[in-house]
């Protein structure tokens, strides 16, 4: 029992770090979650969606693509009012 589950172990460590969850970032602030890295390919960029269909952008509209552990979250301009009480 012992020696199998080192391997195991391994085996889940080496497969879960090749899936990485990707953020495309277009010029008109839109955020993009991907499954798969992005791949340019003739101009646009090709990447999978939540649901696993292939979908494209032009590469003149992504301004960056970044592993979503690395993304950061858009700073708001305004602050909310508190409301009274």
């Amino acid at each position: 029992m012992k020696k199998l589950v080192l391997p195991l172990l391994l085996s889940l460590v080496v497969l879960s770090g090749c899936a990485h969850a990707y953020v495309m970032r277009l010029n008109n602030r839109t955020r993009i979650s991907t499954t798969s890295k992005p791949r340019l390919e003739k101009g646009n960029y090709y990447y999978k969606d939540a649901t696993g269909r292939t979908l494209s952008k032009p590469a003149g509209r992504v301004i960056e693509i970044v592993p979503a552990s690395m993304a950061e979250e858009e700073k708001t301009r305004f602050k909310p009012t508190p409301v009274p009480q």
